[in-house]
């Protein structure tokens, strides 16, 4: 009975709809014709090691020749202009630095915004350069590990931030770490010391000047498009200095003692480094970013140590360890570092459940790795003559000299 009575009402519904007008779809068509968003090429890992990887070879290639030609001026006069002509090629035949043309830039703005960032900019580069002529690789990114330090209390002294005595506490692990790692430095030159420190105040400056700049919504920049701006005026201004002080007693023979193709690929390694962060910044987060620049400062402590013989006590590595736990902690904070914490520990314990041999994998992997590194620090201090034979035989692979 009930059958026949759901047939008459839905026959009555038929009759009752005018065939003239349009019968409503049961989906969407525009819905099923959306294109679908293409996934990533590329896993946020690969940018994340190739930052990692470019910015490590940028300093031990500088490393290596201003070992070879103490000429750091020079060398960062030369970066400069590569990355101008770069840049420039870039903004006429690319789409990369599209982004400028909403940058409202003028010649008041340049001379007044661009030229003062730009001069800081020089001299945090050149003191940066000199120190590498004193001072270890392991040791300078030690000291580097005060920039947030200095970078915080030049914010406060331009009146871009209010002092905070909280966060101020939390970046004395930093300086504490450093002043650690600073008086257990084997090799401590004064003067390379006071280069770096020269180095950080000048970069401090320059971020916040930049911050200031960036705090108006029509002025954001990406690192290449600063690049783009700032790169012709340093160029500019290193050019006078080394007119001045290197160029005099710089000859042919040092030019061929580096090689001009190496010099060349240290300024697209570093330029490329430039082009690495534009996309880093865009597929990352900012843990994966403070991470990842701890990692690298780690890395580049072990590879001055294997790569240049460099030694490291104890003491400094007990310092630097402190210096870097502060950077962690004030980059994140306290709640921030329980809450990364407690999801790593729940996705350790899901990749034993699922993964375990994965898991196992990664755990052997990191004892070998933990375990040659540590023999590669030790190395130089209680076995030189076999640290300087697997140094000999790296720099022959990589066409160097041996040691």
């Amino acid at each position: 009975m009930s059958a026949m009575t759901d047939e008459k009402v839905r026959a009555s519904l038929d009759n009752a709809r005018d065939p003239a007008q349009p019968v409503l779809p049961t989906v969407n068509p525009n819905l099923e014709k959306r294109p679908q968003p293409q996934p990533d090429s590329l896993h946020p890992a690969v940018y994340i090691s190739t930052w990692i990887a470019l910015s490590s070879s940028v300093i031990i290639f500088n490393k290596y020749i201003l070992d070879t030609a103490e000429f750091p001026i020079f060398l960062t006069t030369w970066h400069l202009v590569f990355a101008t002509v770069m840049t420039q090629l870039l903004a006429r035949f690319t789409t990369i630095l599209d982004s400028r043309k909403k940058v409202p830039m003028t010649g008041r703005i340049y001379l007044r915004a661009i030229v003062p960032i730009g001069i800081f900019f020089s001299l945090s580069l050149i003191c940066g350069n000199k120190a590498y002529l004193y001072l270890s690789v392991a040791f300078i990114q030690m000291l580097k590990a005060t920039t947030p330090v200095a970078v915080l209390i030049t914010t406060w002294t331009m009146g871009l931030h209010p002092p905070n005595m909280k966060t101020l506490g939390n970046v004395s692990f930093i300086v504490i770490g450093v002043i650690i790692a600073s008086i257990g430095e084997i090799k401590f030159v004064m003067v390379g010391f006071l280069f770096q420190v020269g180095g950080i105040i000048f970069e401090a400056i320059r971020l916040s000047m930049v911050e200031r700049l960036l705090s108006s919504a029509e002025f954001k920049m990406d690192p290449l498009v600063s690049l783009y701006y700032y790169a012709p005026a340093c160029a500019v201004m290193n050019g006078m200095i080394c007119l001045f002080t290197e160029l005099p007693i710089l000859t042919m023979v040092d030019i061929n003692r580096v090689g001009c193709f190496t010099l060349f690929a240290n300024a697209s390694v570093a330029f490329m480094l430039n082009v690495s962060v534009v996309f880093l910044v865009g597929k990352t987060s900012s843990l994966v970013l403070t991470l990842s620049g701890v990692l690298k400062d780690i890395l580049l402590v072990f590879a001055s140590i294997m790569l240049f013989g460099d030694p490291v006590s104890l003491l400094q590595a007990f310092g630097y360890s402190i210096a870097l736990g502060g950077l962690v902690f004030y980059k994140l904070g306290g709640q921030k570092m329980k809450e990364y914490l407690g999801q790593g520990s729940l996705a350790w314990a899901e990749l034993g459940q699922t993964r375990p041999i994965l898991r196992k994998l990664m755990i052997f992997g990191a004892i070998i790795i933990s375990f040659f590194l540590m023999l590669g620090s030790l190395g130089p201090k209680y076995a030189p003559d076999s640290a300087d034979k697997l140094r000999n035989g790296l720099g022959n692979m990589m066409g160097d000299k041996a040691i």
